[in-house]
């Protein structure tokens, strides 16, 4: 057994799969960003949805989307900060369907248009991504993520791999729309790529959108998502 095991990870209670999966999920919205949102709505799913206000569930993911850390004891201001800070915010119960009990989608504004990111809290802290802007994917949050929209074309992903200066460790291809040639191409990767590499990536032809997402368990420096 795991220290982890025994003592349970290092957070912010009460509960690692309402309260640390939620924190995570919530970060994970604000690395995609790449900031914390103008805007934020969320729809909590079955358990998510029962539970939320007494596991802090609301707070954990608010907190997240704003960058705290998970021992980050501001978790419990969520509100007030998220409030002096201009962030709107939301929650509301929704059935999403066949998918985890801990499961709530998410839609981050920065300007008109918002990002959906559908993510499931599975335990002891561990989240899993399943649905980023309506294509379906199974990512952890473990490795740093190059989240890309891509043409559809022949070459294309050739063209991004030799971009990439880190080892790959999951990839995950899939075509968005036939008709309009695009498709999802999600690159897991061991280590994080340099600014130059993605910076290559970015310029590519066949390069549409792109977001570089850090590994959730990387540093985070200050407090409150202070330095973020």
């Amino acid at each position: 057994m795991s220290l982890l095991d025994v003592g349970g990870p290092v957070m912010i209670g009460p509960s690692s799969s309402h309260t640390l999966g939620a924190l995570r999920i919530g970060r994970f919205g604000n690395y995609f960003l790449g900031k914390t949102p103008d805007k934020a709505e969320f729809f909590l799913h079955q358990s998510f949805g029962q539970t939320y206000m007494g596991h802090g569930t609301d707070r954990a993911l608010l907190g997240g989307v704003m960058g705290f850390g998970d021992a980050d004891r501001a978790v419990k201001n969520a509100f007030a900060l998220a409030l002096s800070r201009g962030l709107d915010f939301s929650f509301q119960q929704e059935d999403l369907g066949e998918v985890h009990p801990n499961t709530v989608k998410m839609l981050l504004y920065d300007g008109a248009m918002p990002q959906e990111i559908w993510a499931s809290s599975v335990g002891a802290g561990m989240i899993r991504i399943i649905k980023i802007n309506g294509v379906d994917c199974d990512l952890s949050g473990a490795y740093p993520t190059l989240i890309l929209v891509n043409k559809d074309t022949p070459r294309a992903l050739g063209m991004i791999l030799e971009k990439i200066d880190a080892n790959v460790a999951n990839l995950y291809l899939r075509r968005i729309n036939k008709l309009l040639a695009k498709a999802l191409t999600i690159v897991e990767l061991d280590s994080d790529l340099t600014l130059r590499s993605l910076l290559e990536i970015k310029s590519l032809s066949v390069i549409q959108e792109a977001y570089y997402v850090k590994s959730l368990s990387a540093p985070i420096q200050g407090k409150g998502g202070e330095g973020r």
